[in-house]
C-alpha cells in the first residue's frame, strides 16, 4: 500500500507542470456585464433599443439586457443568436453564408442566419469564451451593438489564428 501511495504521489508530481500549463478560459460575469453596458451605450449614442443576451462558451446565458421599447419576442431572439454562436463558435451573419454552401447546414439545430450573433474571444482573439446575441434594430445595426460591447469589455469579437 506505502509503494503505491508513494508511486502515486510521484506520478502527480511529475504531471504538474503540464496540469499548471492548461488554462482554462472563461467569459466572467463580470466582463458579460461590460458587454451589456458597452452595447447600452452604443445603442443610446445611436437613438436605438436592443435586445442583449451574452452566453458563455457552455451555451448559458450569463446576463441579458431588454432595452425601452423591445418585447419579449426580441429577447428571445437575441438569445436564439447567442446560443447559435455559443453552439457553433462562429457568427449569425456567417451561418447565412454556410447554408448557402452546406446541403442540410440550414436543418441543423441552433441555425440562425440573420445578423446579430457574435462571437467573444479573448483580448488577443485566440480563444473563443463566449456569445453575444442583440436583436430589436436592424440586423447590421444589431451586429455593430455587439461589436461594440465586446469591444468595450476589452475583448475581441474577431478570432486570431495560430
Amino acid at each position: 500500500m506505502k509503494t503505491s501511495i508513494a508511486f502515486l504521489f510521484c506520478i502527480s508530481l511529475g504531471a504538474a507542470p503540464t496540469l499548471a500549463q492548461t488554462q482554462s478560459y472563461h467569459l466572467s460575469s463580470n466582463a458579460a456585464e461590460q458587454i451589456i453596458a458597452g452595447c447600452k451605450a452604443h445603442a443610446q449614442a445611436r437613438q436605438q433599443s436592443h435586445a442583449v443576451a451574452v452566453y458563455d462558451k457552455g451555451g448559458n446565458l450569463v446576463t441579458a439586457l431588454r432595452m425601452e421599447g423591445n418585447g419579449p419576442g426580441i429577447m428571445a431572439f437575441s438569445q436564439a443568436k447567442a446560443k447559435a454562436v455559443a453552439s457553433w463558435g462562429f457568427s449569425t451573419a456567417q451561418m447565412e453564408e454556410a447554408i448557402k454552401g452546406t446541403p442540410g447546414f440550414a436543418d441543423a439545430p441552433f441555425i440562425v442566419t440573420v445578423a446579430g450573433g457574435v462571437p467573444v474571444y479573448t483580448s488577443d482573439g485566440r480563444n473563443f469564451i463566449g456569445s453575444v446575441g442583440v436583436s430589436g434594430e436592424a440586423p447590421a445595426a444589431d451586429a455593430a451593438c455587439a461589436v461594440a460591447g465586446i469591444d468595450a469589455a476589452g475583448l475581441s469579437a474577431e478570432r486570431v489564428r495560430n
